[in-house]
């Protein structure tokens, strides 16, 4: 990968990850409910399903995936329903006092995993990544090592910077309405892309 190649897909990865979706509102959510060093247990989810992908895009998995139109349309469906729940869930339990003991790091970390796993977004950009900026005539294991680092440092960055505002906005305004309200905000973000999801599947599936 040249430099140029480097840096235009180093730009493309800052706007695929600084774009808000639903790892970013799990970011912010995570860092309101339970402070910022426990919640990086969902930051370091997000660079394991980062890493997997990455290696995955590599070997050519994602792209079958993603040729599959009935398998793809049943995993975003799968994704969608898993969204709403959480919105769901979210706009329920809104209302109820943040619990003084957080969950155990793994419900952060497996809650967050799955989250990153069944956005369809991921799927996407990770296609587009490697089929825009991998160059054909050189060997893919090879422009990884360019890759994979930057992937990964730009996804920490803009995560991390996710759930700190998160547990910014939680130690202003924690227990008050404004609270509250926001936690729902970020529940109806979560339903509405879920029925995005469940949308475009069913019109690719359609299709």
């Amino acid at each position: 990968m040249t430099f140029e190649g480097w840096l235009i897909f180093a730009l493309f990865w800052v706007v695929f990850v600084t774009t808000p979706g639903p790892n970013a509102v799990n970011c912010i959510g995570n860092g309101m409910s339970f402070g910022f060093r426990k919640s990086l247990w969902g930051v370091a989810a997000i660079l394991t399903q980062a890493t997997l992908f990455l290696l995955l895009s590599a070997a050519g998995i994602t792209a079958l995936i993603a040729a599959s139109p009935t398998l793809f349309g049943w995993l975003q469906l799968l994704g969608a329903a898993f969204l709403i729940w959480l919105g769901v869930r979210g706009w329920i339990t809104a209302g109820r006092p943040v619990e003084a003991r957080p969950p155990p790091a793994r419900s952060i970390y497996g809650r967050a995993f799955l989250i990153a796993t069944i956005n369809a977004k991921s799927v996407a950009g990770y296609l587009a990544a490697f089929s825009q900026f991998v160059q054909p005539d050189i060997p893919i294991w090879t422009q990884m090592w360019a890759i994979v680092p930057t992937a990964l440092t730009i996804t920490a960055l803009s995560y991390t910077t996710y759930t700190a505002i998160g547990a910014g906005l939680g130690r202003v305004a924690l227990g008050a309405v404004l609270n509250v309200w926001f936690r729902r905000v970020m529940a109806v973000c979560f339903v509405v892309y879920g029925v995005l999801l469940g949308t475009y599947s069913a019109t690719s599936r359609g299709a």
